[in-house]
Order: C-alpha cells, then structure tokens, then sequence
C-alpha cells in the first residue's frame, strides 16, 4: 500500500528526515514512533504530497506521489497535529466541500455524515459555523471528513490527542475497520502505550533517522532499544 524508500528532506543543513525507507501493507496499522521533533510530521507530510523532499521516492497503491500527485491523493486522507479548517464554514458546508473535492455523490455522502456525526456526537453542530467549536470537536470533524471518500491510506499525526475517551475508542474501530477492508494506517504517536494495543507494525525515528521497523513484539526484544522505551513509558496514552 505504502512504500517510503531513502526519503530525505532537508531544512538548511539540518536533515529532518534521513534516508528512511518502510513499507507498509494493505490491511496493516503502522504506528510511528518518536519524540517531537523526531522526523514524524515531516513524513506524513512528504507522504501526503503537502512538502516537497530532497531525495527518495514514495508510492502509494503503486502511484508515485511525485510523477502523478492527483491520482496518488485520491487514495489518501490525512488528518494533521492540529487542524486547520476553514472556521467561516458550517460543520456541514465543510463536509459537504470535501466531498465535492473527491467526488462523493450525494446520497453517499449524506449518508456517512448522518452516521459520523451520530457516533461523534457533533449532528446538534453541523449547522454552527466552525469558529464556535472546541479543539475537541474540530478533530473530530477532520476524522469525519477523512473518512468521506473512503480512502486506501490514512495518514494521521497525532490523532488522539484533544479526543475524549469515548471518541478516541470510536477512531480505534474505525482503524480496525478501513484495514479489514484493505486499507491501511500510518500514523505518528509519542505514546508508546498507544503503539502496542493498536498496531501491526512500528517504526521508531530518532533525528530523523529509522532506528528500527517491524511487530512490536520485534521491535521491544530488541535491547538496543532499551533507553529510547524508557523515555517513551515516561508519556502516557491520554
């Protein structure tokens, strides 16, 4: 599904992300592992087609997000740190944009927004504009809004954080249920909790660096490993 290889991007002198290559399945949750300022975002970011990197390749189902970026976004949605909606829109309106962006007919998409947002328990917010939510309820509007065109790839940075407990539980099913489908996950996480009950797969980044890749049960018999486990346990899942 995803294939990262010796991606570098470079800021300066300082290379955020350095000669990293993964590869991660259809059916498959990879959990990214690092502190801030690790290398994380800059990835998902390459990844998503929103920065542009030094060197490497990356393809998504086969499409290579450089050569053909369109088709290669239509098979992904990402849902940033924090994000960054259009705060004069409605929940509705901003729902209903991104489904217009992706093609999603309109029975589809009333549908799935009438779903979403029950078990979200944003349907009472969908007419207030934007600007009136909390931070809560504004990722959740972006995990809605990912999910409208179904896509094969979710790329998500920190997506748990601001996310009551309840929604928090929601967004694991939904992950469980677009890989039982064929799709697949990557997504950054500090909380080294959240990486062992979610995923199949890990990828621990340290500078910018891929300091290892495989099962958690790989990935934590590894001894080397032992000092950058300590630091991650110090944080706990929210």
């Amino acid at each position: 599904m995803l294939k990262i290889e010796h991606l570098t991007k470079t800021y300066g002198e300082k290379k955020a992300v350095d000669d990293l290559s993964l590869q991660i399945a259809p059916g498959e949750i990879c959990g990214f592992i690092g502190h801030n300022g690790a290398g994380k975002t800059t990835t998902l970011k390459s990844v998503a087609g929103i920065l542009q990197f030094d060197a490497g390749e990356i393809t998504v189902g086969g499409i290579n997000i450089m050569q053909d970026p369109i088709a290669c976004k239509r098979e992904i949605a990402y849902i940033p740190d924090n994000p960054d909606l259009y705060d004069f829109m409605t929940g509705r309106k901003y729902l209903d944009f991104i489904a217009d962006i992706f093609g999603v007919d309109m029975e589809t998409r009333n549908a799935r927004i009438a779903e979403y947002t029950g078990l979200f328990e944003l349907t009472a917010a969908l007419e207030q504009p934007i600007s009136s939510y909390s931070h809560g309820m504004k990722q959740k509007l972006a995990v809605i809004a990912a999910w409208m065109h179904t896509p094969r790839l979710i790329l998500m940075d920190e997506p748990f954080v601001g996310l009551d407990p309840k929604a928090a539980h929601l967004l694991k099913e939904m992950m469980h249920r677009i890989c039982q489908e064929g799709g697949a996950i990557f997504f950054s996480t500090h909380v080294l909790e959240v990486a062992e009950k979610l995923c199949d797969k890990v990828a621990i980044i340290k500078s910018g660096k891929l300091i290892r890749y495989g099962t958690m049960d790989e990935v934590k018999g590894d001894d080397s490993l032992e000092e950058v486990f300590l630091e991650l346990e110090d944080t706990k899942e929210c």
